[in-house]
């Protein structure tokens, strides 16, 4: 009804381009099906994940998959995974391999990006409505791992195993046809552990609705400034003129919440002056990240099209400064790796799911690597 692909059909490996079936039909005519790794890479930096999706889509066939774990920061040409088997055991599935880790990869990276440059405060994910509903959990999942604080989607957010979080929409208000009645009916309704934050922005401008809000609403938590670029002017005094006034009534405790087409550059110039963000079309939206898979061995022989490295390789990261170093597989004992750990680990093993893939620690790590490149990543 929606123009979704079940999952019997990606199952199937049938989600995929044309022309990998048709050389399946070619390679299977002529009996060639010779034993490869094929890894894959980019050219860009970010933070890896879909790697879970890649183990469910290739369990039960006859393969060993090496990755890095989710939330790992890579480098441009480190192999992030590889795939070891027959060719046409995965060959129509590299279409479906590459979408599941350019698509999470790409929204993890962005919000990894909306994280540093929010240092500590808050940030959440407001964009599953910029993408199509069936991506939501895939939006949210990710953004989550990447680093964002909390996310939006309802439905997103319990296939991730997340609770969802929000305010209130500027159509509450208008149905109440002013702002006072909106904000106390929703303060009358809503169980007391949802935090009472009233959107500051719909008929009135911010500081009057905010001052409005403070002196209304006995438990209010925060105000949420959701005013457009087109409409916004220079938000940071906006910013500072709604603090002035909410601290002059006694509301220093009430915290200022902003959203509306942010990006890294508008979270960094705002970090210092508010105390949480919403982020929506910037993260769902992200570009995916560029991932492509290549044969780099047929039958343990090095091979490799134009612009790639032959051979099956490791990465070994020092974690005290994350450098890298991109071996040869079977040369490692050539050269002095202590303090280095390898990154592709078994994902997969003849078929069988070896690893695990709890979301949270993905997150964690993801977090653990911002001190090396908040700066860099801004």
């Amino acid at each position: 009804m929606f123009g979704i692909i079940d999952d019997d059909t990606i199952l199937a490996g049938l989600s995929t381009d044309v022309y990998f079936l048709r050389t399946e039909e070619v390679l299977a005519n002529k009996g060639i099906n010779p034993n490869v790794v094929a890894e894959v890479t980019t050219p860009a930096t970010g933070i890896l994940s879909g790697v879970d999706d890649v183990a469910h889509l290739l369990k039960g066939k006859p393969l060993d998959v090496y990755a890095m774990e989710n939330g790992t920061l890579f480098y441009p040409r480190e192999p992030v995974l590889y795939v070891e088997g027959r060719y046409l055991d995965f060959a129509r599935y590299e279409t479906s391999i590459l979408g599941l880790l350019c698509h999470a990869s790409g929204i993890a990276t962005k919000a990894f990006k909306i994280k540093a440059a929010a240092g500590e405060k808050r940030v959440v994910s407001f964009g599953s409505r910029r993408q199509h509903p069936c991506l939501a959990g895939v939006i949210e999942k990710n953004a989550y791992l990447g680093g964002m604080d909390g996310v939006s989607n309802h439905a997103g957010a319990q296939l991730a195993g997340l609770q969802a979080e929000g305010t209130m929409p500027h159509a509450l208000i208008i149905c109440f046809g002013e702002q006072v009645k909106a904000w106390q009916s929703f303060d009358d309704v809503m169980p007391k552990d949802v935090p009472r934050v009233c959107l500051c922005d719909t008929y009135a401008d911010e500081k009057t609705e905010s001052v409005l809000a403070c002196t209304n609403i006995r438990d209010l938590s925060a105000v949420r400034l959701d005013t457009p670029s087109s409409r916004r002017g220079d938000f940071q005094a906006i910013v500072n003129e709604v603090r002035w006034e909410m601290d002059i009534r006694g509301c220093s405790n009430v915290e200022i919440f902003v959203s509306g087409g942010l990006d890294e550059q508008d979270v960094r110039d705002l970090r210092d002056v508010v105390d949480g963000f919403g982020v929506g079309s910037k993260v769902a939206s992200a570009p995916p990240i560029d991932f492509a898979m290549d044969i780099v061995e047929k039958e343990g022989e090095f091979v490799a099209k134009r612009g790639k490295l032959g051979g099956k390789k490791q990465i070994y990261r020092d974690w005290s400064t994350l450098d890298d170093m991109i071996l040869l597989s079977g040369t490692e004992e050539k050269l002095d790796l202590e303090g280095r750990e390898p990154l592709l680990v078994p994902v997969l093993q003849d078929g069988k799911i070896v690893a695990d893939f709890p979301l949270e620690k993905a997150r964690e790590l993801a977090l653990s690597q911002l001190k090396f490149c908040e700066e860099s990543f801004i």
